[in-house]
């Protein structure tokens, strides 16, 4: 891979490249000191991927992240000296269209930068980057099944959503158009590596009136809650209609995968279930949100002028998967449509209580 390095400290700068270069296969693209000569250096020269610092003179990384995804779009990892104290940044950089973010890797006195839990992440995520890009083999084009099951069981409902490049903006958007009375559980997946999610958890808690947590083993779907895949294992649901994390499969580069969740959930749901796929790279959930289409669920891809990346609901779209194919904007009030219990107690006159 060739990798570019955005950061202004020189420190910074030699621990990634040595970081970059300890793998040769990969090597170093350029290196920019600021946000706006990285999209000056994109433009002219697009990377198989970008290493983006947050705090920079000139353009941050946030806003330099927005404007390579819509100039030239690339891969982006976020490298900065503090993901944690920086949560609110990191996940407005990853709904710009980054893919992960990662603490700086350490340059000991001895000038390595091997040896940490820091550089071993580091590592881990450029090679799953690299995993995510590589060209995929085009799958089998699955049809859709003219005939829709009908949905047998209760009148349980539930909402399910999978996101990935782009999706906590795009999670922001849908979760504060809700109301507080929307009546329906959500549970969704992100793909974020688990020692973020808790801090995407709280971020979004504070988007939306809904209550937002992490969903633990043995949960069920609530109403008023909205459950957040915890771990990097996969979020299943059991035949019970509880939740749970599989280690299974192994061989996902997905962690946690919305497919596995998908699927599981058009095994085990007896109700009656909305699926939602948003912006984010590669095809995952999109086999998934087709199980579900076939199961007789009301299903929904993005669009791709509101995607960071039109990736996943583009696979989806291209499997017939969706149902709806809709701007990030409008999809809130399609929930809201399909469920619309809390809106027609309004115009009862029921009170809050």
């Amino acid at each position: 891979m060739r990798i570019a390095i955005v950061n202004d400290m020189p420190l910074a700068v030699e621990s990634l490249r040595r970081g970059v270069l300890a793998t040769s296969a990969h090597q170093i693209a350029w290196v920019a000191r600021d946000g706006a000569e990285a999209v000056q250096r994109c433009a002219a020269d697009t990377p198989d991927l970008v290493l983006m610092d947050l705090m920079m003179p000139v353009m941050d990384g946030v806003e330099a992240t927005r404007r390579i995804m819509a100039a030239t779009p690339c891969p982006i990892l976020i490298v900065t000296g503090s993901v944690d104290s920086q949560s609110a940044r990191v996940f407005e950089a990853m709904g710009a269209g980054a893919l992960d973010a990662v603490n700086t890797p350490v340059l000991s006195m001895q000038g390595v930068v091997y040896g940490c839990d820091t550089c071993e992440t580091f590592q881990s995520k450029i090679m799953t980057i690299e995993k995510l890009t590589r060209r995929p083999v085009a799958p089998r084009c699955i049809p859709f099944e003219t005939q829709v099951k009908p949905i047998i069981g209760g009148d349980e409902r539930l909402v399910v959503i999978g996101s990935s490049t782009g999706g906590p903006q795009a999670l922001a958007n849908i979760l504060s158009h809700l109301p507080v009375d929307y009546p329906v559980p959500i549970i969704i997946v992100q793909h974020v590596d688990a020692q973020f999610v808790g801090e995407l958890t709280k971020w979004l808690d504070q988007k939306t009136p809904l209550h937002v947590r992490l969903a633990c083993e043995g949960d069920h779907p609530e109403v008023g809650t909205v459950l957040i895949a915890g771990t990097n294992d996969h979020l299943v649901m059991y035949p019970n209609q509880s939740l749970g994390y599989s280690p299974l499969p192994r061989d996902l580069v997905y962690r946690p995968s919305a497919d596995v969740f998908f699927s599981s959930v058009a095994e085990n749901w007896r109700g009656i279930t909305v699926g939602v796929l948003l912006t984010g790279m590669g095809r995952d959930g999109a086999q998934g949100l087709l199980k579900l289409r076939n199961k007789g669920s009301h299903t929904i891809a993005q669009d791709q002028a509101s995607c960071a990346v039109y990736g996943m609901p583009k696979a989806a779209a291209d499997l017939n998967a969706a149902v709806e194919v809709l701007s990030i904007d409008l999809v809130a009030s399609a929930l809201i449509k399909c469920f619309p219990y809390a809106a027609d107690t309004r115009k009862r006159g029921v009170s809050s209580p």
